[in-house]
C-alpha cells in the first residue's frame, strides 16, 4: 500500500467515526476519576500546560495502566504519561496555543483554515475524548538509552503533528515501527484501541471506543457530565 492510499484510507476512517459520534448513546457508570500522580507506579509525566496538573484517569484505566507499566519495568523501559482527562479549559488552552503556532508559520492563512488546520489534530473542548477521563496519550521512555524512544515523528518529547502521526504510516522506517508496535500492543492488550491518525492515543470506555469495539452502550461519561466540577 502507498503513503497516499493508506493515508486515504486512515482519513476514511476517521470521518466514519466522526459521523458515528452522535449516534451513540452514552451512559454514565459514575466511576471516579483517579489521579496517576499518586499510583505509585513507575511512570513518567510529561510536564503539562495546565498548572497543577493531575493526570486523572477512570478507575478501570487506572488499573490498565498499572499492567502495562509492570510489563514495561521488565523490559527496563517506563510509560510517559503526556496528557490524560482534560478539562474544558485545559483543551482551550492547548488549542489556543497551536492556533499561536499556525498563525506565525502561515500567515497567510484565514482564520478559518487555521481552525481547520489545528482541528486536524487537536479537537475541540466539546469534541475531545479526553473530557471523558477515557483517552490516554502515551509514549515509552528506555532506561537503557537514557531517552525516549524513537516514534519516528518525536525529538524526546515534542511531536512533529503531520500525517507520519498515522500509526503504521509507510514512510516510517522499520525500527520506528517497531517501536511503535511496542506501544499499540501493550495498550490493545488491556482492550484500548488507537487513534487512527494519533500512535500515540488510546481510548477506553468512551464513543470511540465504543465505535471501535462493534458497542451500542458506554459506561463513561458524556463531554458535558465531565464539565460539573466534580473531579
Amino acid at each position: 500500500m502507498t503513503a497516499k492510499e493508506y493515508c486515504e484510507l486512515v482519513e476514511r476512517l476517521d470521518r466514519f467515526q466522526k459521523q458515528l459520534i452522535p449516534t451513540i448513546i452514552i451512559k454514565e457508570d459514575n466511576s471516579p476519576l483517579v489521579s496517576l500522580k499518586e499510583s505509585g507506579f513507575d511512570l513518567v509525566f510529561e510536564p503539562s500546560i495546565k498548572k497543577d496538573y493531575k493526570y486523572l484517569v477512570r478507575e478501570a484505566i487506572f488499573e490498565k495502566i498499572g499492567w502495562i507499566s509492570k510489563i514495561l519495568d521488565k523490559e527496563n523501559k517506563k510509560l510517559i504519561i503526556r496528557s490524560v482527562w482534560r478539562s474544558f479549559a485545559h483543551q482551550k488552552l492547548l488549542r489556543d496555543r497551536r492556533v499561536k503556532i499556525i498563525e506565525k508559520e502561515h500567515p497567510d492563512k484565514s482564520e478559518k483554515e487555521i481552525i481547520e488546520i489545528v482541528s486536524y489534530f487537536i479537537a475541540s473542548e466539546e469534541k475531545s475524548m479526553h473530557s471523558t477521563g477515557g483517552a490516554v496519550d502515551a509514549l515509552i521512555y528506555d532506561l537503557k538509552k537514557d531517552c525516549v524512544m524513537d516514534f519516528g515523528n518525536n525529538d524526546g518529547l515534542h511531536l512533529e503533528l503531520n500525517k507520519t502521526c498515522y500509526p503504521f504510516h509507510p514512510d516510517i522506517t522499520p525500527q520506528v515501527r517497531k517501536n511503535r508496535e511496542l506501544l499499540i500492543s501493550l495498550f490493545d492488550e488491556e482492550e484500548f484501541v488507537v487513534d487512527p491518525k494519533e500512535y500515540w492515543h488510546f481510548d477506553y470506555g468512551n464513543v470511540i471506543w465504543a465505535i471501535e469495539k462493534g458497542k451500542n452502550m458506554l459506561n463513561m461519561a458524556s463531554s458535558k457530565r465531565k464539565q460539573s466540577g466534580n473531579y
